[in-house]
């Protein structure tokens, strides 16, 4: 496969994802992608970022409820 950025080489590996966001971080290790071996950029099957917007969404819901129930 081929990198949509720099035409460079992609190869599959395990890789650290993290997000800021309202007030939390996220800090995911070991979700597969495609990593360029030129430039670095990163791509996700449609299965990973499934689960991490699952996830994502769960946890601000969670968060929601607990600042709620804090006030």
């Amino acid at each position: 496969m081929k990198c949509f950025q720099c035409d460079g080489e992609m190869e599959k590996r395990n890789v650290t994802y993290t997000v800021d966001r309202k007030g939390y971080h996220l800090f995911l290790q070991e979700i597969p992608a495609y990593v360029c071996t030129r430039c670095g950029e990163r791509l996700f099957d449609e299965q990973e970022v499934a689960a991490m917007q699952k996830m994502l969404s769960t946890l601000e819901k969670d968060i929601d409820y607990l600042r709620k129930s804090a006030a």
